[in-house]
C-alpha cells in the first residue's frame, strides 16, 4: 500500500517531528474521527509486532505537523500585486488600508467564496492544515445587511468545507474609526455590526460550524474600532454562549495607533488591554508589533498566544516583533498569512528568523535550549500556539490530537540525502520557492497528492475570474 492510498487510518513515516522532537520509525493510526489515537516510535515495519505496521502506508519522506495560519483576511488574496506602487511622498500602512477598502466594497458573495476557496486550496498546498479567518466584510454595499445576515460568513464556511481545509471562524465586530467612538468611515459601512447584532450573527453561525466541525470565536478589530463597553459586552456574550470560544484582537501593529492610543488614554494599547479586559489562554494579540518590555511581560504572562504575520508585517512596513524577549517571558506564538502578500507556511517562519537576525545581527536566533535546529524549533512552537490560538485539537502529531500531518517530498533537491532534522531546516530555509510539501492530512483524510489539491484546476480558473470581474468593477 502507498501513502496515496486515502482509505488508509494508519501511516508509517521513517522520520517523523512529535512534540518531543524528531522520531524515527514511527507509526501513527488515527480513527474513523480522524483523531489520532496511537503513535508509537522505533517500529520495525516489517516485523508486524505493532498490528497494523506491516500494512500502513508508507511516508515518502519526513513527517511534520500540519501548520496551523492563526491570520487570515480571505478576500485580500485577490488584492496582491495591486499596491505594489509608490502612490504618494511616504506610502504606509494607512495609504495601502485605503486601497484596499475600495476592493473590498467591491466584493460580493460569489467573488469571496471563489477567492476563499482558491486561498484554503493554495494554503493547503503550502503546509497549513487549518486556518483562523478573521472576517470583516459582513454586508453588502453601502452597509446594506444581506435578507440572510450570515451570507458572506456562509461563503467562508463552504470554501473550508469544498477544499477540506480545518476552520477556526472568527466573525470581527467593527463599530468605530478611531479612539474615542469616533463614527465610521463612509467606506467602513460594509463592516460595522452593533454588539447585539454581532451576539446574535454568532449565535446564528454556531450550529453552521458545528455541523462542519470548525470552531466559532470572535474578533473585537481593534481598541481602535471597538469602544470599552462594546469590548467587554461582546466578550462576556461570547463566552456565555460558548466558554472556550476564542477571542483574537488586532493591536499594536502600528506606531500611529500606538501614539493615538496614548493620546486618548494615557496608555499603550497592549498596557490598556491588560488593565481592562480579562486576557487570558482563549485570546490571542495579532501582531502586537510595538510593545515596551513590560508588555511584552504582561501580555506573556497572561498566557495569550502572540499571532505573527511576518511576510505581510514586512509588506506592510510594521515592523519587527521582539521574538526573544516574548520567548525570555514564556510567551507562545503562531503565524498568519493574514493578506496573504505569501502564502506558505515555511516562507513565514523563514520570514519571521530572518527579521531577528536582521535586527540583531546575529544568526539562528529562534534555536532554543534542547533544540538548536531553528527549524524544528519555530515548528513545535507554532503548532502549539496555533493550535491554542484555533481553539481546537490540533496541537502536533500526538493522541488526542487530530491526524493534521504534512509528508515533505525526501527526493526533493533540498531534502535528498540530509538526515530528518536537516531536510526540514532545507524545506524552510533552502527549498528557493519551490515546494517540498508532497501530502498533506487533514483529520486523516488526504487533501494534497504530489503537491497537488485535486481541486486545483477548477479553483485557480474560478479565483481568476472572479478577480477580473472585481477589478472591471472598479
Amino acid at each position: 500500500m502507498t501513502a496515496s492510498s486515502s482509505i488508509s487510518r494508519t501511516l508509517f513515516a521513517a522520520d517523523a517531528l512529535l512534540p518531543t522532537g524528531w522520531a524515527r520509525n514511527v507509526l501513527l493510526s488515527w480513527n474513523q474521527s480522524g483523531q489520532l489515537i496511537e503513535v508509537l516510535t522505533g517500529v520495525d515495519p516489517q516485523s508486524g509486532e505493532a498490528g497494523e505496521a506491516e500494512d500502513a502506508a508508507k511516508a515518502a519522506g519526513p513527517v511534520i505537523p500540519g501548520m496551523p495560519n492563526l491570520h487570515s483576511h480571505a478576500f485580500q488574496r485577490a488584492f496582491g500585486g495591486l499596491t505594489e506602487f509608490r502612490g504618494q511622498a511616504q506610502d504606509s500602512f494607512w495609504s495601502w488600508r485605503n486601497l484596499m477598502y475600495g476592493f473590498a466594497n467591491r466584493m460580493s458573495p460569489e467573488a469571496l467564496e471563489a477567492i476563499a476557496t482558491w486561498l484554503y486550496l493554495e494554503m493547503l498546498e503550502a503546509g497549513y492544515t487549518s486556518v483562523c479567518e478573521f472576517h470583516y466584510v459582513h454586508h453588502d454595499r453601502g452597509g446594506q445587511p444581506y435578507a440572510d445576515d450570515a451570507t458572506l460568513s456562509r461563503a467562508l464556511l463552504r470554501a473550508a468545507q469544498k477544499t477540506g481545509i480545518g476552520m477556526t471562524l472568527l466573525p470581527v465586530l467593527y463599530q468605530t474609526s478611531g479612539f474615542g467612538g469616533k463614527p465610521p468611515r463612509e467606506d467602513q459601512a460594509r463592516f460595522i455590526r452593533s454588539t447585539d447584532n454581532m451576539l446574535a450573527l454568532l449565535q446564528q453561525l454556531a450550529p453552521a460550524c458545528k455541523a462542519q466541525d470548525a470552531n466559532l470565536g470572535l474578533a473585537p478589530h481593534s481598541l481602535r474600532a471597538v469602544p470599552p463597553d462594546s469590548l467587554q459586552a461582546a466578550v462576556a456574550g461570547l463566552h456565555a454562549m460558548l466558554p472556550k470560544a476564542p477571542v483574537h484582537i488586532h493591536i499594536a501593529e502600528q506606531t500611529q495607533e500606538v501614539d493615538d492610543c496614548l493620546v486618548w488614554s494615557g496608555q499603550r494599547p497592549v498596557q490598556w488591554l491588560m488593565n481592562h479586559a480579562a486576557v487570558d489562554q482563549r485570546w490571542c494579540l495579532v501582531h502586537a508589533t510595538h510593545m515596551t518590555a513590560e508588555e511584552y511581560g504582561s501580555a506573556a504572562r497572561s498566557g495569550a498566544v502572540a499571532g505573527i504575520c511576518p511576510t505581510t508585517e514586512a509588506n506592510l512596513g510594521d515592523g519587527i516583533f521582539d521574538m526573544p524577549l516574548w520567548l525570555q517571558n514564556g510567551g507562545r506564538w503562531g503565524v498568519g498569512s493574514d493578506s496573504h502578500a505569501t502564502v506558505n507556511a515555511a516562507e513565514e517562519l523563514l520570514m519571521l528568523e530572518y527579521s531577528q537576525r536582521l535586527a540583531l545581527r546575529q544568526r539562528n536566533v529562534l534555536g532554543v535550549a534542547g533544540q538548536p535546529q531553528v527549524a524544528t524549533a519555530m515548528t513545535l512552537q507554532a503548532v502549539a500556539g496555533g493550535a491554542q490560538a484555533a481553539g481546537r485539537s490540533i496541537a502536533g502529531l500526538a493522541v488526542g490530537q487530530q491526524a493534521d500531518f504534512v509528508v515533505l517530498d525526501g527526493e526533493h533537491v533540498a531534502l535528498a540525502g540530509l538526515p530528518a532534522d536537516s531536510a526540514h531546516a532545507g524545506h524552510v530555509f533552502a527549498s528557493h520557492r519551490t515546494s517540498a510539501v508532497a501530502e498533506v492530512w487533514v483529520g486523516g483524510k488526504q487533501r494534497v497528492q504530489a503537491g497537488r489539491h485535486p481541486q486545483h484546476e477548477i479553483a485557480q480558473q474560478a479565483f481568476v475570474r472572479a478577480r477580473s470581474q472585481l477589478l472591471r468593477s472598479a
